[in-house]
């Protein structure tokens, strides 16, 4: 029997790939390592009610969302990193007077600029809309209602921004522009490239949130095995005892893991628990 171990996993491109189809090893893999007594986060850079039903029904012991933003531990919110009002408007502006559009991401909701649904709607219905089941078709009509615009309630916490530009130029206007202030980072969103990214404070990643949180089930972070496949899991990579990048993940993602599983085509998930014994093959 391994010892207890604690897994935070990716979900785009980790457990689901990027027509948001689930592999039925990836569900195998997490509900027979928690019926072996480990613990298994989902850690994604989605908000909370952004995370595909598919995903939310495997069954988790919690969740890191927002890239660092919100920790659950079950249902329970345990820890909220999240932007001063002041910053939260500056990055607002920011973005208005750039002419890029976003979503506000909060801890239960998303806030969405008035065009960002024209501006991805290519990407539900060219490439990355064939091939879908059921479930993962109902998950992005969701998605996509949600990006309708609406005024975020006064108050309402914002851990992250996500950011659709029309160029590849956006990411450095945005890295740029922002300053030292913010952890700005790019290729996270399939097929925009440097088009699009990530801003939250600077410091605030899902490592950060990893750190805070291990010792609160009672485990270090030699017991945590982080898994995922894009820059925005670089850090979770770092400060776990074991970072494993996916096949499919970049070479800067890869550079840095400890080392690579198959991709999530390949059952990388599966394969990666039994290597290390969460699993029986």
């Amino acid at each position: 029997m391994t010892s207890r171990r604690i897994a935070f996993l990716d979900v785009d491109g980790t457990l689901v790939d990027h027509h948001q189809q689930l592999a039925e090893s990836a569900i195998a893999a997490v509900r027979g390592a928690r019926a072996a007594g480990h613990l298994v986060y989902v850690c994604t850079g989605r908000g909370r009610r952004e995370i595909p039903d598919s995903v939310l029904r495997i069954g988790f012991d919690g969740a890191i969302t927002a890239g660092g933003g919100f920790v659950e531990q079950g249902d329970e919110l345990v820890a909220s990193y999240t932007m001063p009002e002041a910053d939260v408007a500056r990055v607002r502006s920011f973005f208005e007077s750039a002419d890029i559009e976003f979503i506000l991401q909060g801890y239960d909701d998303i806030w969405a600029s008035p065009g960002l649904l024209a501006r991805v709607r290519p990407l539900f219905e060219g490439d990355i809309a064939r091939g879908r089941d059921a479930a993962a078709t109902a998950d992005m009509e969701k998605l996509a209602a949600r990006m309708a615009p609406r005024p975020r309630p006064a108050g309402e916490p914002v851990a992250k921004a996500t950011f659709f530009g029309s160029d590849p130029g956006a990411f450095a206007r945005v890295r740029d522009g922002l300053g030292e202030g913010f952890h700005v980072i790019t290729g996270t969103i399939p097929y925009l490239g440097e088009s699009g990214g990530e801003v939250s404070l600077a410091g605030m990643t899902k490592g950060a949130a990893i750190v805070e949180h291990v010792g609160r089930v009672g485990l270090t972070l030699d017991d945590a095995i982080g898994i995922g496949d894009s820059v925005n899991d670089l850090e979770m990579l770092q400060v776990c005892g074991l970072g494993i990048a996916m096949g499919n993940a970049p070479a800067q993602v890869k550079e840095v893991a400890d080392e690579v599983t198959s991709g999530v085509d390949d059952d990388g998930v599966w394969k990666a628990f039994v290597r290390h014994g969460l699993v029986a093959a």
